[in-house]
């Protein structure tokens, strides 16, 4: 399961979705929820959010809010469709290694910084 975020283009979600992945896109189901609440869903689903938003990785790791795994979208410089490329690729190759980790993905790198998000909320 993946939430994406309203910042996602919908391409992205069409794209994940035609590739068979079960989608929850914040835009369509909660539009305008708090940073808090996106997390809060993901990790209530135990689903990866897919976020272009850098204070995902703020409130996991300053803050230490307990979350869900987390795949940051760095790709502003391609097209939508560039990046939906990208993203189906990357949960294709790598979806396995995505669960309970924190991943940044540039067009030229990916990170994938496993297990190290508090268990819960202090």
């Amino acid at each position: 399961m993946i939430v994406a975020d309203e910042n996602i283009p919908a391409l992205v979600v069409e794209a994940l979705r035609a590739a068979g992945h079960e989608v929850a896109y914040i835009s369509e189901i909660a539009a305008g929820i708090d940073d808090d609440e996106v997390l809060e869903r993901a990790r209530a689903l135990s689903a990866i959010l897919l976020t272009a938003d850098k204070d995902f990785g703020e409130l996991i790791f300053l803050r230490r809010r307990a979350s869900a795994s987390v795949v940051l979208m760095r790709l502003g410089e391609l097209t939508d469709a560039d990046q939906a490329g990208l993203v189906v690729a990357l949960f294709a190759a790598r979806g396995s290694e995505l669960a309970a980790a924190f991943t940044v993905v540039t067009v030229d790198r990916v990170r994938i910084r496993p297990g190290e998000r508090p268990e819960s909320d202090p």
